[in-house]
């Protein structure tokens, strides 16, 4: 099996030592992903944008990977406010509403940067949908 390292051209990537995902067929490990902007190269202050822009980011490398959403087996929620728990659901809900990955919402004090409301860690199975 031959592992394949995605990246984003991201400084941050070589410094911390990390790809933004790594594939090893038939899976795809998808690193945190945030809600940065990659047309403004600016992070929102609306968590719904955030939210979308992680899922545009997220959807983005898994296309790169050979796979989709739908190939989407596993995902973990960081949040840095509990009472953005239900618009960050709604939106997420909207984008999984028949994918139904098994998945986790934690609801950490904070992220990186103090900008960054959400982060979102997906695991893929190539095939699986």
């Amino acid at each position: 099996m031959t592992r394949q390292l995605l990246s984003s051209g991201s400084p941050m990537e070589k410094t911390f030592g990390y790809s933004r995902a790594v594939v090893q067929d038939p899976w795809v490990f998808m690193s945190g992903t945030t809600g940065y902007d990659y047309e403004t190269m600016q992070i929102p202050d609306d968590v719904l944008q955030q939210t979308r822009n992680c899922w545009k980011t997220i959807e983005h490398y898994l296309k790169e990977a050979g796979s989709s959403l739908k190939d989407i087996v596993r995902v973990t929620y960081y949040a840095t406010d509990e009472a953005d728990a239900e618009a960050i659901s709604r939106v997420c809900g909207e984008i999984l509403h028949d994918i139904r990955p098994a998945s986790t919402f934690l609801v950490i004090k904070s992220l990186f940067l103090p900008e960054m409301k959400i982060e979102i860690e997906v695991t893929a199975l190539k095939g699986s949908a």
